[in-house]
């Protein structure tokens, strides 16, 4: 849904040349033109008008010098620096360019018709007098000659194996006879030269030929190879005329053919059949086309035809249209008249072959002209809900408008149609706030129109604008100042002749009348509109930007400057601008036809394909096929630049596949839409998340939940960002939430979407929120939360209306209330409401069914102990009688208590089912008992019964049974000795070496004073084994009497002073000698061995290290001698200091880095090689510091044994 749109147009008029121009040539080195007269080459700039060549072809008798000469065609050849010339006369010329030389490189004595070069220009193919064709080199030597009409059909003639013949098929009233009838030809029309043409095909494998046949007086086209050998024929096209086009990227011949009702461009396949056309906007006798030209990239194909009729001064209207193709359709997208003046007629026409949208002409009157097109997308440039997201396409003498907001139509079909009674060459959409689906058109004939809403305006044009001076045209507003009660609607245009202006038109109904203008140094190719700072930016051909102020009387222009008072131009012109906030300053941003993207001075990326501004958005499409969705408001132009370099994180929000070859159309405002285009032509809509998401915020923001809900449902969004957008706002307009959904469906869905995950900050991350912003309204669940709250204001509201969604709130919390659920449909079963919008309870209870699983429900209810509840969710849900009609009725039999503890145990609720069972009485103790051990509810069960109770007693026995089998027979013997079991607490006592617990209780029996001494005894041994020796002395000293076995373990156990104690206070001096003594000295000499070993370990370590560590300042040294070799300096050992510094070094890092790509095992094995005291290891002076720092932390702690050893050494 593009137009062309005029970028800039240069004229060189008044050029003083030799004779009249008969054809000519561009060079695509230096973009001057070549052109031939009858008299003379003359090459020179179209922009400067400068000549920079002229030699002339009569001085050497190639032409006469009467003018009469025909020069037939010429070619630029870069390759060989020359220019070659084919005249009537049958010369073959090569001018060289830089000897400014000319030669005859051949000659041939019937005249040429024509010469045509291959694409590759390694051919050139030769039209002569006599119908031949003749094939040459580029160096001119000859190939082959052959006659252009032959009877052959040529290789590639059809075959048919007889199926589908004519002759087998029915016939009607004409018979079989009119097969033998030869196709009537009609001869070719008056006005044709008659002359031959020739086409290349873009690859330069083949060539056609469009001759008149002298049989039949009709044209045909022929195909030929590269060998110049005959392909194919075309069928019998009768009226075909005389121009010959091969599309350059594509196998379509094109030409024009006459119908008895139309006038055509017909296609044709490279075996001569015809393929499609369409029809020129002209009546069958009103022109005749001179010729067809595609450009360069086959996008544009260019007519230039020539009224057959003269005009008012006896002279032809000449035009050149510019069609595009899309989908199919053929559109008219330019049409330059050039009116009926003979001077001003285009005598060659050709497009360049570097520039595909640059077309270049040469008239009569010695005047050049070059037009420059760009691709354009009109849209309507408005932000709020009353824009219509309108696309005006140009198709001739109509605009095709397409409003996106209401329909997305694919092209060519379009909303509606506004015919003109001549061809549209430009249209612009007003850029006014609640009015932009306004729109103003340029016709050909320099008339502006202007169509609002409902009515249209004709400008009559003004008496200062003349044809071709118009290039651009952009509609906006324009504050105060106008007088005569003109409606301020204000038509910005620049044009170019000689000097630049900008002009501002108003229009009063339907005339219009100057206001001001102002010279421009240089020419305009762009302008664009801030909708939103009412700022108007024009760009110049060289790239230099200005700021045009309209706020005063008189227009005025100045340079864009930065905030810091820089100049700001774009490095290259742009064929698409606009402007933009960011970082609160305004930016222009443009997109060059190399798909370089711009802001000011800076180059953001260099593959995008297609951009729109739209609100704080900037839209790109890029050449790998992906559409970024960039925020404006919280990027700078290194954010834009980083955002683009590469399409790498896929999660990301704002960047989403697209097809391949996919451009923005619009944006539709205030909503979720984007329109793209394919490159066959249809469209496609896309939901762009980023945009999605912005839009949605805005919606919650401003409390507009039904299209927030609308929008998030049917783009599949996740609903939790109702609530996660903004926790306190919802919950505080609840209400207001409820009213406006206002579906019980889709409560219920948003209901049932509900999850604790906080949604804005993993699936919609919101860059310009902070994380506090997001948080919890309250404190709790957050799904407890939102169904507390909409349960609340339900049940406030109509509790009978949202009775389902009261069940879902209900069975949505994170431990589901189905008991509260049941019971409301049971309470629906007692008392049915009476209102229109109630719920049954038979439909509250299969909506349930529809939200839990049946089995889960039907014990849930079976958990009521409500059997008609229980029998109502049995027969909702399906499950055979047989299953549960049984049960039931056997339940029914039973005493409550048991009735409810056999529903309890049966549905695993064994707390329940000990309290019930405990209400049963005596006889059913002892299934409790056993139900208390198998579920191990020992505390819920002590609970039940007073501490004096039989049973009691009982389960604190089977509990401490249970804490003995669970290795805690401490707290066992605690709970036996509580209830009166004396002798089985002091065997746990025993078990578990509690002795004082065990002597206590051995008291309170009491045991006899021999058992008692035994004990203690068994006790003591008990505690040296696991090296208690104090406390088994006290075992021995005061329950079994032996004060000498008592010292003995406690001067085994180095208690020196206790053991001193006790020798004095039983009198056993002599036990110092015999035992303390010596046992006192080997302590004291094994202590001083230890301490010796670790002080000689410790010199041992500290010497190494001072060595490792000069070995280490000595390698440094060496390797910042020799250069950097060596990245990390390791430590290397003296048997293998011979090896360098940087092959050690290498060489662990390289083992390091591996390791540390292991497993966790490996890592620690590592780690341990690390601490390795091995001499030569990398790591040894680490290993040597930490044994030193081991030696220390060992000995420090022996430093209170020693002391009290010290003591006692000396005392003894």
């Amino acid at each position: 849904m593009r137009n062309l749109s005029l970028l800039q147009r240069f004229k060189c008029v008044d050029l003083s040349f030799p004779g009249s121009p008969q054809c000519f040539t561009i060079r695509s080195e230096t973009g001057t033109v070549l052109v031939a007269s009858e008299l003379a080459i003359t090459e020179f700039d179209p922009r400067t008008e400068e000549v920079h060549k002229e030699v002339s072809l009569t001085a050497e008798d190639y032409l006469p010098k009467d003018g009469s000469g025909v020069v037939v065609a010429i070619q630029d050849l870069p390759d060989q620096e020359s220019v070659c010339v084919a005249t009537g006369s049958g010369d073959v010329i090569l001018y060289n360019l830089s000897t400014s030389q000319l030669e005859c490189v051949g000659s041939v004595e019937s005249g040429l018709t024509g010469m045509t070069w291959s694409p590759d220009q390694e051919l050139v193919t030769l039209t002569t007098g006599q119908e031949t064709i003749i094939m040459m080199t580029k160096d001119f030597e000859p190939i082959t000659e052959v006659t252009i009409n032959q009877d052959d059909f040529g290789e590639d003639k059809f075959i048919t194996v007889g199926w589908g013949k004519k002759e087998t098929q029915f016939h009607g009233s004409e018979g079989k006879q009119h097969l033998s009838a030869l196709p009537n030809q009609l001869p070719a029309l008056p006005w044709d030269d008659r002359k031959p043409r020739i086409t290349w095909r873009g690859d330069g494998q083949l060539f056609a030929v469009s001759a008149v046949c002298p049989k039949t007086g009709a044209r045909k086209v022929r195909i030929w190879n590269r060998e110049c050998v005959l392909q194919a024929t075309s069928e019998v096209v009768n009226g075909l005329e005389q121009p010959l086009c091969w599309k350059p990227s594509g196998s379509l011949i094109t030409s024009t053919q006459r119908h008895p009702n139309k006038h055509s461009v017909v296609f044709m396949e490279k075996n001569g059949l015809l393929h499609g056309d369409f029809t020129l906007p002209f009546g069958k006798e009103q022109v005749k086309v001179k010729e067809l030209l595609w450009n360069s990239d086959s996008t544009v194909l260019a007519v230039w035809m020539e009224d057959l009729k003269p005009g008012e001064n006896d002279h032809p209207n000449t035009y050149i249209q510019l069609w595009t193709v899309g989908n199919y359709h053929w559109y008219l997208k330019q049409s330059v008249h050039f009116g009926s003046e003979p001077l001003r007629a285009p005598v060659c026409v050709c497009w360049d072959p570097e520039k595909p949208l640059r077309l270049h002409l040469l008239t009569r009157g010695w005047a050049s002209y070059t037009y420059d097109w760009g691709w354009s997308t009109e849209r309507s440039h408005g932000t709020d809900c009353h824009d219509n997201a309108s696309v005006a396409v140009i198709d001739g003498d109509k605009i095709l408008v397409t409003t996106f907001r209401q329909c997305v139509i694919p092209p060519p079909m379009c909303a509606f149609e506004l015919q003109l009674p001549v061809p549209v060459n430009l249209v612009t959409f007003r850029s006014q706030a609640q009015r932009t689906n306004e729109l103003a058109a340029l016709t050909a004939d320099g008339h502006i129109y202007v169509y609002g809403q409902g009515e249209s305006c004709n400008l009559k044009r003004d008496s200062n604008i003349t044809l071709f001076r118009i290039s651009h045209l952009h509609f906006l507003y324009s504050g105060g100042g106008v007088e005569n009660g003109a409606q301020g609607l204000g038509i910005t245009k620049a044009f170019e002749f000689f000097k630049l202006f900008m002009q501002c038109l108003f229009f009063l109904n339907s005339w219009s009348f100057l206001r001001s203008d102002v010279p421009v140094d240089g020419f305009v190719i762009s302008l664009c509109h801030s909708l939103r700072n009412g700022t108007v930016a024009l760009q110049l051909d060289d790239g230099q930007i200005r700021k045009v102020h309209m706020d005063s009387s008189e227009l005025s222009l100045t340079e864009w400057k930065d905030s810091t008072g820089n100049t700001i131009n774009l490095p290259r012109p742009c064929v698409q601008t606009a402007l933009f906030t960011l970082s609160g300053e305004e930016h222009l941003i443009g997109l060059t036809e190399r798909s370089h993207l711009y802001i000011g001075d800076s180059l953001v990326a260099s593959n995008i394909s297609s951009f729109v501004v739209y609100d704080d958005f900037l839209l790109l499409t890029t050449h790998s096929h992906m559409c970024h969705c960039l925020n404006l408001s919280t990027l700078s132009i290194k954010g834009l630049q980083s955002a683009l370099s590469s399409d790498a994180n896929q999660n990301d929000e704002t960047v989403r596949k697209v097809e391949r070859g996919s451009r923005i159309v619009s944006v539709v405002p205030q909503d979720t839409r984007l329109i793209l285009q394919m490159p066959r032509g249809n469209l496609e809509t896309i939901h762009h998340q980023a945009l999605v998401l912005a839009q949605l915020r805005k919606w919650l923001d401003s409390l507009r939940f039904k299209d927030a809900f609308e929008c998030m449902r049917k783009l599949r969004i996740n609903l939790n960002l109702i609530y996660d957008h903004n926790p306190t706002v919802f919950l505080a307009n609840i209400e207001m939430f409820l009213k406006q959904i206002d579906s019980i469906n889709s409560i219920n869905l948003f209901l049932t979407e509900l999850k604790e995950e906080d949604t804005t900050t993993t699936m919609y991350r919101c860059p310009s929120r902070s994380a506090s912003s997001s948080a919890s309204g309250k404190g709790g669940k957050k799904v407890d939360i939102i169904c507390d709250a909409l349960r609340s204001t339900m049940e406030t509201l109509d509790p009978q209306k949202y009775c389902l969604c009261i069940l879902t709130s209900h069975v949505r919390k994170t431990t589901p209330e189905l008991e509260i659920a049941l019971q409301k449909v049971h309470e629906l079963r007692v008392n049915p409401p009476s209102g229109s919008s109630s719920v049954s309870a038979e439909e509250a209870l299969k909506y349930l069914l529809f939200l839990v699983n049946v089995n889960e429900l039907y014990e849930q209810s079976l958990g009521t102990y409500d059997f008609d509840l229980v029998l109502m969710v049995a027969e909702k849900s399906q499950k055979d009688p047989k299953e549960y009609l049984p049960f039931l009725n056997m339940l029914k039999t039973l005493e409550p208590n048991y009735q409810r503890y056999t529903i309890d145990k049966h549905l695993k609720r064994y707390r329940k089912a000990l309290h019930h069972l405990s209400k049963c009485g005596e006889e059913h103790f002892t299934e409790l008992l056993n139900l208390v051990k198998d579920q191990r509810l020992y505390s819920d069960a002590l609970e039940l019964y007073s501490s004096n109770s039989e049973q009691y007693k009982t389960l604190s026995v089977a509990y401490a049974e249970h804490l003995v089998e669970q290795q805690q027979a401490e707290q066992a013997g605690l709970l036996l000795w509580r209830c009166g079991e004396n002798a089985r607490a002091l065997q746990a006592f025993v078990s578990c070496t509690s002795w004082r617990n065990a002597l206590a209780v051995a008291t309170h029996i009491p045991l006899p004073p021999e058992q008692l001494t035994v004990l203690a005894r068994d006790l003591a041994e008990k505690l040296l084994e696991a090296r208690r020796h104090t406390q088994a002395a006290l075992c021995l000293e005061q329950y079994a009497k032996d004060c000498e076995e008592a010292i003995s373990a406690l001067i085994q156990g180095a208690a020196w002073e206790e053991a001193l104690r006790l020798i004095y206070l039983y009198n056993r001096q002599d036990i110092i000698e015999t035992d303390l003594k010596s046992a006192l000295l080997d302590a004291h000499s094994n202590q001083t061995s230890f301490l010796e070993s670790q002080k000689a370990l410790f010199i041992r370590h500290k010497n190494r290290l001072t060595v490792v560590r000069e070995l280490k300042a000595k390698s440094l040294r060496v390797s910042d001698e020799d250069g950097p070799d060596c990245a990390d300096a390791e430590l290397y050992s003296e048997a293998s200091s011979v090896l360098t510094g940087s092959h050690l070094g290498s060489k662990y890092s390289r083992s390091n880095s591996r390791i540390s790509s292991r497993s966790s095992k490996n890592r620690r094995k590592a780690e341990g090689k690390k601490h390795s005291l091995k001499e030569g290891s990398p790591f040894e002076d680490i290993a040597l510091l930490n044994a030193l720092t081991q030696i220390i932390i060992i000995v420090d702690k022996t430093r209170g044994e020693l002391r009290t050893q010290q003591k006692h050494v000396i005392l003894i």
